[in-house]
């Protein structure tokens, strides 16, 4: 698009914007003033919904009337309250619905998913995962490494950018798993970098971790929601995401989970097992002999917290109503305008690390600091703005197509350009 940096041409952008009617379905935090804050923090807490609690107080009035009676009476049973999500879940992440299911949190459904797919033997125990991995990642591959008898020295691969660079070349990690594949048995990688903002080629990692003979699985907690997703026909064969971010589920919204087709019917796979996972037609006869389910939901432990499930049900009507393609297409617009009017301020004091190609992004631009003492962003969070600070020197800032708008972008850079001239 051919942009421009004044007020009167965001405001129009925001006129002709097909979503524009979607921010006044979500509520904007208030400043002291009354004004709406700037909230540019989506990649880290979504926006509630208007009509998250309805969807929630339409289960608080069922346990009311129907206690335990509502696994089987509620309007919407609870038994089944999962598989209300699924096929609206599923169209997010590009899979078939006998692939996904919504339950626990993210580094749980981790755990659950490098149990069966870290089988480390003596010639192929490493795990690859990029070096500024988010920190919970890292713990995670780390303990698995070390609960399996290996040191993490050896066994963990980290991708590094090149010298002076701040983002990874796609041709450096397929070379490094072409050169090291013999000896990894797991490459798991998030598909968004939280810190860079860097969107990674997960469809030629798939293939070229396959033609290693390597597991390939993706954190995608800033992917989900955000990103273009085509986890089936890519093959990949697992990913976990967290809903609280973009998929705007509330704080520690429960989480999903993705086994390609692949994997869901092949009964040799090593997994923890629990109730909610075992066979439906049978799991009330208390067989003590666990049968699977053959899906993704053979995955499950425990029976679904309805509470959270109703919340990132509200958010999912919204989604499925959208439709990804039109989130996406403005995402790229609003993402790009973004990143102009910060060209535009020529101020040395920051830089952009996110990568500048549409396709290698999400809804997220990383600004660097130079010698950061973190007072520039205390300057725009007491001018209204609400974005997100991660150390060392880094500003994430995420225009969220449903609820932000042009202007709110426009007046940020605003802000940010007087902030760095005081």
């Amino acid at each position: 698009m051919d942009y421009q940096n004044n007020l009167a041409y965001a405001k129009n952008l925001d006129i002709e914007d097909p979503l524009r009617l979607y921010r006044d379905k979500f509520y904007i935090p208030k400043q002291k003033n009354g004004k709406d804050h700037i909230y540019l923090c989506g990649n880290s807490l979504g926006l509630q919904p208007r009509s998250t609690r309805k969807y929630i107080e339409q289960e608080l009035n069922d346990w009311e009337k129907l206690g335990v009676e509502g696994h089987f009476e509620a309007k919407n049973p609870w038994m089944s309250y999962h598989e209300i999500l699924t096929d609206k879940m599923s169209k997010i992440v590009g899979a078939k619905a006998n692939e996904v299911v919504v339950m626990n949190s993210l580094t749980v459904n981790l755990h659950l998913m490098m149990v069966s797919f870290y089988r480390p033997s003596s010639k192929r125990y490493k795990i690859l995962i990029e070096g500024n991995a988010f920190p919970s990642d890292q713990y995670a591959v780390k303990s698995q490494i070390e609960f399996h008898g290996y040191d993490v020295a050896d066994a963990l691969i980290e991708l590094i950018p090149r010298k002076g660079e701040k983002t990874m070349r796609i041709e450096d990690i397929l070379k490094l798993i072409k050169e090291e594949g013999d000896t990894i048995v797991l490459i798991m990688i998030g598909g968004l970098n939280y810190y860079t903002g860097q969107a990674f080629d997960m469809k030629a990692i798939t293939k070229a971790g396959h033609e290693k003979g390597c597991f390939v699985g993706f954190d995608l907690a800033h992917g989900a929601g955000n990103l273009p997703l085509q986890l089936h026909d890519w093959q990949v064969d697992f990913a976990v995401w967290c809903t609280y971010k973009y998929l705007n589920s509330g704080p520690g919204g429960v989480a999903g989970c993705f086994v390609h087709e692949n994997h869901v019917k092949d009964s040799t796979i090593k997994r923890f097992t629990g109730w909610w996972g075992h066979e439906k037609a049978t799991r009330f006869l208390m067989d003590d002999t666990f049968v699977p389910i053959e899906s993704a939901e053979g995955w499950q432990l425990s029976n679904a917290p309805i509470l959270s499930m109703a919340a990132l049900h509200a958010s999912l009507d919204i989604f499925e109503k959208v439709g990804m393609k039109a989130i996406q297409n403005k995402a790229e617009n609003l993402t790009g305008y973004l990143e102009y009017l910060l060209i535009e301020l020529q101020h040395d004091a920051i830089e952009i690390i996110t990568p500048k190609n549409a396709a290698g992004r999400g809804s997220q631009l990383s600004i660097q600091v130079k010698n950061s003492d973190k007072s520039l962003f205390k300057k725009i969070t007491k001018k209204g703005v609400i974005a997100d600070w991660r150390e060392p020197d880094v500003i994430r800032v995420a225009p969220i197509p449903l609820y932000n708008s042009y202007a709110d972008v426009f007046s940020f850079v605003a802000i940010l350009k007087e902030c760095l001239n005081q």
